[in-house]
């Protein structure tokens, strides 16, 4: 893999900030030229550094309006299909691999909450989950993907 230098790292700021401005307008924030963009952009995504291109949705304009993290202690050697099984979910967006008390954390939104019940009844009923604990987010104060270089 190619070494990532300072202009990589401002191409990926601009990036993070607005994922669909166009290259012209990354080249004249930074003072390179649109096709050094290009080529630089390219050799991100092509080295996997920049994975996707993925849009910020504002869930609850979808009616989506219950957001939970769901901690859950599994029995270890269960774990990986426990997780594969969580990511099939429509309404998890997230599934992180944890240290600590729990064994992994879900990040999920419903419309309601009888959607929220069966999912946690439907996760309870996997072999090898011994526990959840779901925590519901009241109010998101930043949201966010990765470090902000």
């Amino acid at each position: 893999m190619e070494r990532i230098d300072d202009l990589d790292l401002k191409i990926i700021k601009e990036l993070q900030r607005e994922g669909r401005a166009s290259f012209r307008d990354i080249a004249e924030k930074i003072g390179v030229s649109e096709g050094t963009v290009y080529n630089r952009v390219n050799k991100l995504v092509n080295n996997r550094i920049i994975r996707r291109f993925i849009p910020d949705i504002d869930y609850t304009k979808l009616g989506y309006d219950i957001t939970v993290l769901i901690g859950v202690v599994a029995e270890g050697r269960k774990l990986p299909d426990i997780e594969r099984r969580i990511t099939k979910s429509p309404n998890v967006s997230a599934v992180y691999d944890v240290t600590g008390e729990y064994d992994a954390i879900i990040v999920a939104q419903f419309k309601n909450r009888g959607e929220l019940n069966d999912f946690v009844k439907g996760l309870l009923s996997v072999e090898g989950v011994r526990r959840t604990n779901t925590m519901l987010v009241l109010n998101t104060m930043k949201e966010e993907h990765g470090v902000w270089l």
